[in-house]
């Protein structure tokens, strides 16, 4: 069942289901997105910082997405991003890890410009299989309120 401006409070949370990470996928996000050859090369991976094969910061920004919309949170109007207040991967995502992400509301804010409408701050807090967090988001939604859906 969708869910309204309405409806959403500070605090709720949803968690996605899992999805791992293979080699190739890592492979294939940074030949399209982001070819440094810390994340298409093992030799090169393993000099790097990273010590080993990790996947882009923003692969895992697109896989965190990926899972917040699997979440179990359905918004009225989608996934519909205003933009990001911030972005952090404390630690880098590697091939074999499975990954997690939960949905939380931080606020919600109705729209004095556009009634029926409004802003859902939100945080995803992405981990990997041994708990530790590899990404963190803070995403604004726009969101529909039951009155624009004529609900």
């Amino acid at each position: 069942m969708p869910l309204y401006l309405e409806d959403l409070q500070p605090g709720q949370q949803w968690q996605s289901p899992p999805l791992t990470v293979t080699e190739e996928m890592i492979f294939a996000f940074a030949r399209e997105h982001d070819p440094q050859p810390f994340h298409l090369d093992h030799t090169a991976a393993d000099a790097s910082l990273f010590g080993g094969l990790a996947a882009s910061g923003w692969h895992t920004a697109a896989l965190s997405m990926r899972l917040a919309v699997g979440s179990g949170l359905e918004l009225a109007n989608g996934h519909v991003g205003m933009g990001i207040d911030g972005i952090r991967w404390p630690k880098p995502v590697r091939p074999g890890d499975t990954l997690r992400v939960t949905v939380e509301v931080l606020a919600v804010t109705a729209s004095r410009s556009q009634p029926g409408w409004g802003v859902m701050k939100a945080r995803w807090t992405t981990h990997n299989q041994h708990g530790d967090v590899v990404a963190e988001i803070l995403p604004n939604y726009w969101v529909q309120g039951r009155t624009a859906a004529g609900a």
